[in-house]
């Protein structure tokens, strides 16, 4: 009697055992799934790993422009290695008021023989100036399909914050381009066109 006790006792804590490991399971799923999105916010808000923070028209017109100081905006473009696509800004650098909304173009052009949908990732360095770099109006903020041999012009409207700390002189906007996942069409699907998951 008392050994299927213990068997039973047993089996109980192991269905006990089971439904806690899968229910630590459920939650480090549900924390790695939210991690991203929380990483992201967390990022934009204190400029984090170069990170840029989005406000609307309305919002960078309320900013005053400090005329009494100039900063430099230099401008790098970037593509993953897999990507055939020339990717450039049209300058280089341009020197603003902190505060002034500007726009910048860049441009890009597809020298493969298939449609590809990229998405840019921006970054802005030193890290402390992120924080006060606010993009308006940006190709980042959504996907850019580009058929064979397209060219596309890229705009940028931001606006560096008159908060920018005095020591920061020069800021560094780069963007890198990279092919979205599920662009590319497989030989196995033959000439179909697959869209961007």
């Amino acid at each position: 009697m008392s050994a299927s006790r213990d068997s039973a006792t047993l089996a109980a804590g192991n269905r006990r055992l089971a439904w806690q490991l899968a229910a630590g399971a459920l939650l480090m799923a549900g924390f790695g799934y939210l991690l991203v999105p929380i990483y992201r916010v967390f990022c934009e808000y204190t400029g984090f790993n170069g990170t840029t923070a989005r406000i609307d028209f309305g919002q960078a017109a309320t900013h005053g422009v400090d005329r009494t100081r100039w900063v430099t905006v230099e401008f790098a473009a970037n593509t993953s290695a897999d990507l055939p696509w020339d990717f450039r800004p049209e300058v280089t650098s341009l020197r603003v008021h902190p505060g002034e909304m500007v726009v910048a173009q860049f441009e890009a052009r597809n020298r493969g023989n298939r449609e590809i949908v990229g998405q840019a990732v921006p970054s802005v360095t030193p890290g402390l100036a992120a924080a006060h770099f606010r993009k308006i109006e940006c190709f980042c903020f959504s996907r850019q399909p580009l058929a064979p041999g397209q060219t596309l012009k890229l705009p940028v409207q931001f606006q560096v914050g008159s908060d920018l700390p005095p020591g920061i002189a020069t800021l560094t906007l780069s963007y890198t381009f990279f092919e979205l996942p599920g662009s590319r069409v497989t030989a196995a699907a033959g000439n179909q066109r697959k869209e961007p998951s």
